[in-house]
């Protein structure tokens, strides 16, 4: 089984990729909703959240998301140990995902995640794929997809790593420049081919 990991600045076309990945059988793990989901689920993540960051709930007993944002998005230490914290849980269930998809028989298997080359999650991966588009068209995806300005817009490209970065640290590049979310499709499965020799 090839486990692929992929990353990439957001409104690039990962979505289209990994759903390249679904037609050919290939099982998909979504980091940012295991994150989720453990939040929601993983009692031994929210004890050790509240221990380091103080109480966390909302009237619920859910952990609350911007209440634990607003503590760690000033502060880059603590940043990096609720990262810490997170990537422990997200790892140990991605693990636990990737198994059940080897039992199913499954050949391919994606891990999407935004921050996969600083984290534990990559040593999971055997190949890494960034999805890279220029940052105008990225602007124009994030506006459709979102109804955000194209200032907040901007404001958000401007914000995640160069594409250098991707370039230097993956083992492929996948280049969106295609002129419908269609054509690149059919790249990207066709590439899914060659790198997984399907």
């Amino acid at each position: 089984m090839t486990i692929l990991g992929v990353t990439g600045p957001t409104g690039a076309g990962k979505t289209t990729l990994l759903r390249e990945v679904e037609k050919l059988g290939g099982g998909v793990i979504d980091c940012d909703a295991v994150y989720h989901e453990l939040l929601r689920s993983d009692l031994a993540l929210q004890s050790a959240l509240e221990r380091e960051f103080g109480p966390l709930r909302d009237e619920s007993g859910a952990i609350d998301r911007k209440k634990l944002g607003a503590v760690v998005f000033r502060d880059a230490q603590r940043l990096e140990t609720l990262n810490a914290i997170a990537w422990e849980a997200v790892v140990a269930r991605s693990r636990a995902l990737i198994e059940a998809c080897r039992e199913q028989g499954r050949g391919l298997v994606a891990v999407d995640a935004i921050a996969l080359l600083e984290c534990p999650l990559k040593e999971l991966c055997q190949l890494t794929v960034a999805v890279l588009a220029s940052p105008q068209v990225r602007v124009r995806r994030i506006m459709a997809r979102e109804g955000i300005s194209e200032d907040y817009a901007w404001a958000r490209v401007k914000a995640q790593k160069p594409d250098g970065y991707f370039i230097q640290n993956c083992d492929h590049v996948l280049v969106n420049d295609c002129a419908s979310a269609e054509e690149f499709a059919i790249l990207a499965r066709d590439k899914l081919k060659e790198w997984t020799k399907r």
